[in-house]
């Protein structure tokens, strides 16, 4: 495979998939670089929402596609904002910004602040593949009182890791890849495709 569509506009994942696929010499092209639109994302599981938008750029660049869904899941909101996490706010645009202080607001007073992100990552080698290759990864942490840091995005100037004493927009960006959800998701797939035909 030399060349890969990312099914995402977000320019921050895509930064992040471009520095963690470079080392495999395959050529990592943006939906927007090709003129194709965001597909809507109606479904309530991740992994469902990722197949979704990996058939629709795969089917309109005629390219293999990969895409993530991923967010941040809080056990005392239920798994909130789950896959929610780019529009928790309700807002377009979206915005980091808004979402955090959403989050904030809803765990006022709240004790249990563990929470998780969750990525899944498909891969389709064309747009009716039937065996997509599917990874996924965790990382636990917990939600901090205030923002702190300014690296990475979505939520990570919220997402404590006690063992770091630091938010993940606190951490450099090789460390973050090489404990993130992303990272681990993304090492998974890449495990699998040195053994998929």
């Amino acid at each position: 495979m030399r060349k890969l569509v990312i099914a995402s506009n977000n320019p921050g994942k895509l930064r992040e998939f471009q520095f963690l696929l470079q080392p495999l010499g395959i050529e990592v092209l943006t939906q927007a670089q090709l003129g194709i639109e965001e597909i809507e994302e109606p479904h309530h599981t991740f992994i469902e929402n990722a197949l979704v938008k990996a058939r629709h750029v795969s089917r309109l660049s005629g390219l293999p596609a990969l895409a993530d869904d991923s967010g941040i899941c809080v056990d005392a909101l239920n798994g909130a904002p789950g896959v929610l996490s780019a529009r928790y706010a309700g807002e377009d645009p979206k915005s980091d910004q808004h979402n955090n202080e959403k989050l904030l607001d809803a765990m006022k007073n709240m004790a249990d602040r563990r929470a998780h992100y969750y990525c899944v990552l498909v891969l389709l080698h064309y747009a009716d593949d039937p065996q997509p290759l599917i990874a996924e990864g965790e990382w636990h942490g917990e939600i901090a009182l205030q923002p702190g840091g300014d690296g990475g995005f979505g939520y990570d100037p919220l997402f404590w890791l006690p063992e770091f004493g630091k938010t993940s927009a606190q951490l450099e960006r090789e460390q973050k890849h090489a404990i993130s959800h992303r990272g681990k998701a993304l090492r998974a797939l890449l495990e699998k495709l040195k053994t998929s035909p």
